[in-house]
């Protein structure tokens, strides 16, 4: 896998609006503002959306071609070291006709969103480059009144920090409360409460290593057959990292979605699961009873270890998982290790 150059002050970093556009609505304006100061005082980085960016909601979901092409400008662009996703959504697959997948793959650097970017996270996994699961313009960069430490601080070891070796450690505290996109609540923060559960390990045993390869799997259903869903061989000795999305899907769709991946063949060729905590841990207990039935029960793969309980994804607050990085999984230490840096 190619690792893009880590991220320092002063660096050029673009926004793009690859899914939903909302970010350039007028309700949801104050969001951006709110991020673009964050960025640039926070983290000490030099802010561009891309043309399209912003042109709102109802542009931006008739011209998926005008998506694709920011997203490749931003790549081709030698002075942008970062390009950040606006949010989410449910159509990022409609830009795949126009994506050149040679353009990422000599253009590397820093590619960061989650959810329906999932997509583009698996274009960049087949052109060969590391990405990075973690936080949006719309939902983290611009957070009401702070940003949380424990993902702000994600963002600086991950993107900015030089080490040879990461813990990815559980956030002691989460959130469920709900704080609608309003500009009358730019100053309501969020209720932290202390997290009970830590990891949980709900299969297997032992210590393995994998690559990192996953995402949101309720997206997972619109890449299957494309030409930039993983290979059986992309997936073989991977640790697959899965979330749900803020839809909260049943039980039985995350029962069924493991059933295709084990037809898939995938399951069995994995070294490890890591899953997220649900968004507002609805469902917590019923995930939990419904991956182990596909894993355990139906396919007898007793000893792949599963990590539950993971922050990333819709979580509140999540951390950066980067793809492609050679992790350990140590279920008698509950520990997440990176064994190798995610950039140079």
């Amino acid at each position: 896998m190619i690792k893009p150059k880590r991220l320092k002050k002063g660096d050029k970093i673009a926004i793009v609006s690859l899914s939903w556009g909302g970010l350039g609505d007028d309700v949801f304006i104050h969001k951006y503002h709110i991020a673009i100061q964050r960025l640039e005082n926070d983290f000490g980085l030099k802010v561009i959306p891309m043309p399209h960016a912003l042109k709102g909601s109802d542009f931006v979901a008739n011209h998926p071609e005008l998506r694709a092409k920011d997203l490749m400008d931003a790549f081709e662009d030698t002075s942008i070291s970062a390009v950040i996703c606006a949010i989410g959504g449910d159509d990022t697959i409609r830009t795949l006709p126009y994506i050149n997948l040679d353009v990422i793959r000599n253009n590397p650097k820093i590619f960061m969103g989650y959810s329906d970017s999932t997509i583009n996270h698996f274009m960049m996994y087949k052109a060969g480059l590391v990405s990075f699961y973690g936080p949006s313009i719309m939902c983290e960069f611009g957070e009401y009144v702070k940003m949380f430490d424990y993902t702000k601080s994600a963002v600086d070891d991950v993107l900015f920090g030089d080490w040879t070796q990461y813990s990815l450690v559980p956030s002691p505290e989460w959130t469920d409360d709900y704080i609608l996109w309003n500009e009358n609540n730019i100053n309501t923060a969020h209720t932290l409460k202390p997290d009970k559960h830590g990891y949980e390990i709900i299969n297997g045993s032992g210590s393995v290593k994998g690559h990192l390869l996953g995402g949101c799997i309720d997206v997972f259903m619109m890449a299957n057959g494309t030409k930039i869903w993983p290979t059986i061989n992309e997936w073989t000795d991977a640790i697959l990292f899965v979330e749900t999305s803020e839809d909260k899907p049943s039980p039985d769709f995350i029962k069924w979605s493991f059933r295709n991946l084990a037809a898939q063949g995938i399951l069995k060729a994995l070294k490890g699961i890591i899953v997220a905590k649900p968004q507002g841990e609805k469902y917590y207990e019923e995930y939990k009873t419904a991956i182990t039935q596909v894993v355990s029960s139906e396919e007898k793969l007793h000893e792949l270890p599963i990590f539950y309980n993971v922050n990333f994804g819709h979580a509140k607050p999540i951390g950066v998982i980067p793809y492609g990085i050679i992790t350990e999984l140590n279920c008698e230490k509950k520990t997440i290790t990176l064994l190798e840096s995610a950039t140079i």
